[in-house]
């Protein structure tokens, strides 16, 4: 049986999902991926667009908190943030509820500088919120290496 590189997994993958409904984005850093999570939080919520202020509330509130923290946010049927007009809005992260309204993406090779730079193989992005993070390797090598290489991204990205 003849090898794939890695690259040929990818794309096997990227089609299969959008094959399933995902649709294929370009993302090649963190500035794109945040215009992108605005977009996408806006066109789910049905809302005008947001200020820079108040996207940098929702980004606020993204980050902060442990991993429960954050899982918990994400459950949370809404989050509020104030409006320029001193109103509070609200938005939804996920549709639990009609999960097909979900808008779903998927993208390869997202480099994120932290510690040091990392490039992520294929990430699932539910509503513009990078969910998961697949790390392909190709047939032959030890199932270990992505798990290292995954914790690896972890303690140098976030």
């Amino acid at each position: 049986m003849a090898t794939q590189s890695e690259r040929e997994l990818e794309e096997k993958l990227i089609e299969q999902l959008i094959q399933l409904g995902y649709k294929s984005v370009d993302i090649n850093d963190e500035n794109q991926l945040i215009n992108n999570l605005k977009t996408q939080l806006e066109k789910l919520n049905k809302i005008e667009p947001f200020s820079d202020k108040e996207f940098d509330q929702v980004l606020n509130r993204l980050r902060k908190g442990t991993i429960y923290d954050k899982a918990k946010l994400l459950r949370d049927s809404k989050i509020d943030y104030t409006k320029d007009d001193n109103t509070i809005g609200y938005i939804s992260l996920l549709n639990t509820i009609d999960w097909c309204e979900n808008i779903y993406q998927v993208t390869n090779q997202v480099t994120m500088n932290g510690k040091y730079q990392n490039r992520y193989d294929v990430t699932i992005l539910i509503n513009g919120l990078p969910l998961v993070q697949i790390e392909l390797k190709r047939r032959g090598l030890e199932l270990k290496e992505a798990f290292e290489q995954t914790n690896r991204y972890e303690r140098h990205s976030y």
